[in-house]
């Protein structure tokens, strides 16, 4: 884990400056900005609905901001060329919350289908690409598998070994952990930063999981309301004075965000029936 210092003297790759995006009449980001840079595992959390993954579609230029900028290598995304866009999303890897395999293929090709798609590399160096990215997610062996006949914390490492297959200076994680058993969970955790240091990578994670994203996360940013609540490393939001970031971290019913939605006096609202 790095420390703050380490944090801040490392480059940005992704720079996010005074962002606005809306769905109608609903405000998701309101003027958000935010650094994340190279060789780190950053995380994103905050309630539900406060636009994590939206975020990740703007990063992926998937969506555009109705005003502000998101750069990625001091290129800004909504205003490039359609063909330079392309370019750079084949440096992007995305890990989806489902994994979103293809069903009637096996392990192998839905490893190998980026490849096919956009290289013309000889079969033989397409078989020992996809062996080894299947190789770094422990699933050589599941080569010949189709992904019905897959566990979803198999699932989730073949679309890992996917992911990583084109060799991306970028991944970007979409609640990775949902929905996976303890022992799968720490296989994904550990998968995540190992791929993370070893590749060189930079890794952009979505979570709901505080305890997983507090593990491997050098730093990260607390989303609500459209804007960011508090940033930091693990440590100093472990220590955080506000009262909604600890809510947050440590699961409490109630407190900043109130358990009750708002309503008349309770008693008097009793009385008023009768």
């Amino acid at each position: 884990m790095t420390d703050a210092n380490e944090y801040i003297s490392s480059e940005p790759l992704v720079e996010i400056r005074d962002m606005h995006f809306s769905r109608g009449s609903n405000k998701i980001f309101k003027g958000l900005s935010l650094d994340i840079r190279c060789g780190q595992v950053t995380g994103f959390m905050g309630p539900s609905g406060t636009g994590k993954t939206t975020l990740l579609k703007l990063i992926g230029g998937q969506l555009k901001p109705l005003a502000g900028k998101v750069c990625i290598q001091d290129q800004d995304v909504n205003a490039i060329s359609r063909s330079s866009l392309f370019e750079l999303r084949k440096r992007m890897g995305m890990l989806f919350q489902s994994g979103a395999l293809l069903t009637d293929i096996n392990v192998f090709e839905n490893v190998a289908f980026p490849l096919r798609e956009h290289t013309k590399l000889p079969e033989q160096i397409i078989r020992d690409l996809v062996l080894m990215k299947l190789e770094a997610v422990g699933l050589r062996g599941a080569r010949k598998l189709m992904p019905s006949q897959l566990s979803g914390g198999m699932a989730r490492r073949v679309a890992l070994a996917r992911a990583i297959v084109l060799d991306p200076m970028m991944i970007m994680y979409d609640e990775p952990f949902t929905g996976l058993d303890p022992i799968t969970k720490g296989t994904i955790v550990t998968l995540i930063k190992q791929l993370n240091n070893v590749l060189g990578l930079t890794s952009i994670i979505v979570s709901h999981d505080v305890e997983e994203t507090l593990s491997i996360a050098d730093y990260i940013y607390v989303i609500s309301d459209g804007k960011v609540i508090e940033s930091g490393t693990p440590v100093s939001l472990r220590s955080s004075s506000s009262k909604w970031v600890q809510q947050f971290l440590n699961g409490h019913p109630d407190g900043p965000v109130p358990f009750h939605y708002p309503a008349a006096e309770y008693t008097q609202d009793l009385l008023a029936g009768r």
